[in-house]
Parts: structure tokens; sequence; C-alpha cells
């Protein structure tokens, strides 16, 4: 097991945070991530995120459902178990419509949960981090990896209060 130790930045509002990034780092301190009790619009450009890929795995998802619910049903009418009703025809695709649309929601919907479980590391047994428990209530943390960074603890500590950060502390987390 290794241990890495972070220098963690504590804000109180959303906007100090988002104009803080920036600055910090425009003065040379490398981000390792800034965790939040909810969603802050534009964070994602502000860090440098690219675009997510889950719109893909969505769409993968939805194709899968879409391909086993014609399979099952062409299987079902033509092969497992074919009726003549009425002399009409055993492919009716408009019937088609309800049951594929369902199981292209349901495999897109249980794709997406493991999916995100997976990602967002989630999944029983995982090793989760959490710097403060704060940062489900009411507070933002910035946290910055210490090895990572040619700056001092000193110095990235006071870029960070320059910058609104309320209280600045080490954390080591084991992984």
């Amino acid at each position: 097991m290794s241990s890495h130790k972070f220098l963690v930045g504590v804000f109180d509002d959303d906007d100090v945070v988002l104009h803080a990034i920036p600055h910090v780092k425009s003065s040379g301190v490398n981000i390792y991530e800034v965790y939040s009790p909810f969603a802050i619009h534009g964070i994602d450009d502000v860090m440098g995120h690219k675009r997510s890929k889950l719109s893909i795995a969505a769409f993968m998802f939805g194709f899968t459902g879409f391909c086993c619910a014609i399979t099952m049903i062409l299987f079902m009418l033509n092969i497992d178990w074919p009726m003549d009703v009425g002399g009409k025809s055993t492919l009716p695709a408009p019937d088609f419509v309800p049951v594929t649309f369902e199981l292209t929601v349901l495999f897109t919907a249980f794709g997406m949960v493991g999916t995100f479980l997976i990602v967002s590391n989630l999944y029983p047994g995982a090793n989760n981090v959490m710097f403060d428990p704060r940062s489900t209530d009411d507070k933002f943390i910035l946290a910055v990896e210490l090895e990572k960074n040619d700056l001092s603890f000193d110095q990235i500590s006071s870029i960070l209060k320059s910058h609104g950060a309320t209280e600045v502390y080490e954390k080591e987390i084991i992984a």
C-alpha cells in the first residue's frame, strides 16, 4: 500500500472555489480534484476535464437492448411459437414498438447504473477516499497532491488562502 500526501483547501462558497481554480492553476499548482456537495456549472471547463464518454456507453447499451428485443420477438413469433392468426403476417412491425422501446430503456438504465458505479469507484468493496466529510454537507474541497507539485506546502497554502480558502490542512491518504 502506498501513501499520498494531499493539501486540502476548504471553501465556503461555490463561486469562490470556481473563480479560485484558474488562479491556482496559473500559479503553477496541479489540482488533484475539487469536491462539492452539488454540481457546479462550468467547473469541468475550468478544471480542464474532457467531455464524458458516458453518452457513447448509453447508446451502446440502448443498441444492445434494441437488438435483444428484435431478436427475442423474431425468435418467439417465428421459431419458438409460430401462430397463424387469421392469415396475418408473423412480423407485425407496429406491434414490436412497445417491447423494443421498453427493452432499450431497460438495458440503457441498468447499463448506465453499472457504468456509473464502476467509473465513480462506488462498487462494493471499493476503497473510497473522502478528504473531508463536510464536502457532502456545505463545504467545497480543493485537493492538491503534494508529490506532483514543485511548490512547497507553505507556498500552496498561501496561494489557496489568498484566493478564498477558509481552511488549509495536510491529509495523508493510504491507497
